[in-house]
């Protein structure tokens, strides 16, 4: 088996480590890369190759930033015949235009549904369209891939939901924990909160604290995915408010193994 990877950040190197050490060939195109990126690739056992080699092979798994992914596709397009796999954060109208972009190959829209960083490859990624079955192959060398959906876009519309959701919970939990430290409450309304949503709430509520923090920039632009995905079916009204959150937090810089209080007092000023 033979699997490559357009762009290699921790998704791919992920994902990649897991099927090296299946004994799957990883092949990956390192011309123009950062020394992180070069580094992350060797470091795994990737081996280098060009990108039509990378084009060629049976799977080619595209997990570059959203707004290159489009650009990803294209330089794919003429050279892919087995199935291209886009793995990106992107909207599903931005998948259904990737998939139109490749013109002999198969296409696969997946998403993942979870935290690489915690749960490894191991994490549940979802698959749809008429070739999301040949991916699940990769599950034979470790993946945890299953098809949902159809069509291409319905994984990213389930992931992208689920996301308005999820970053909707956290920027509500922001609001909520900052009125309540300056009112010095915090420990009062935690514990009250964890009295009704359960004994494990005050740990993902902090967890959700830190990481909606040091991640605010890049959920901000991912909010504004959901919110354009959210307006082709329905008149949305929380992703504007979601954002204005993450726009709030996107200049407080915190450490994840800070105290979540001195986390909530870095943030107070963008509230105030």
């Amino acid at each position: 088996m033979r699997v490559g990877f357009i762009g290699f950040g921790e998704v791919a190197q992920t994902l990649a480590s897991r099927l090296r050490s299946r004994g799957v060939e990883v092949v990956t195109s390192l011309e123009g890369r950062s020394p992180s990126t070069i580094e992350r690739a060797r470091t795994v056992g990737v081996t280098e190759t060009s990108e039509e080699d990378v084009y060629s092979c049976p799977v080619v798994i595209s997990a570059v930033t959203p707004g290159v992914a489009l650009d990803a596709a294209r330089r794919a397009g003429r050279h892919v015949r087995g199935i291209y796999v886009d793995i990106n954060n992107i909207s599903p109208e931005t998948v259904r235009m990737a998939s139109s972009l490749i013109e002999k190959g198969g296409f696969v829209d997946a998403a993942i549904m979870g935290s690489v960083r915690r749960k490894g490859a191991d994490v549940r990624i979802i698959a749809s369209g008429r070739d999301a079955e040949e991916f699940m192959k990769l599950n034979r060398y470790g993946l945890n891939i299953e098809a949902r959906g159809r069509e291409p876009g319905d994984a990213s519309a389930i992931k992208m939901l689920r996301s308005s959701y999820t970053k909707g919970v956290s920027a509500l939990l922001w609001e909520t924990l900052t009125a309540a430290h300056r009112l010095g409450l915090e420990e009062d309304v935690l514990e009250m909160l964890e009295y009704t949503e359960g004994n494990d709430f005050r740990e993902s509520a902090i967890s959700r604290l830190k990481s909606s923090c040091i991640h605010a920039r890049r959920r901000y632009e991912e909010m504004k995915e959901v919110q354009d995905m959210l307006a082709e079916v329905i008149d949305p009204v929380m992703p504007s408010c979601i954002m204005r959150i993450f726009e709030k937090l996107k200049d407080v810089e915190v450490s994840a193994d800070a105290d979540y209080r001195d986390v909530l007092d870095e943030a107070l000023d963008a509230f105030l």
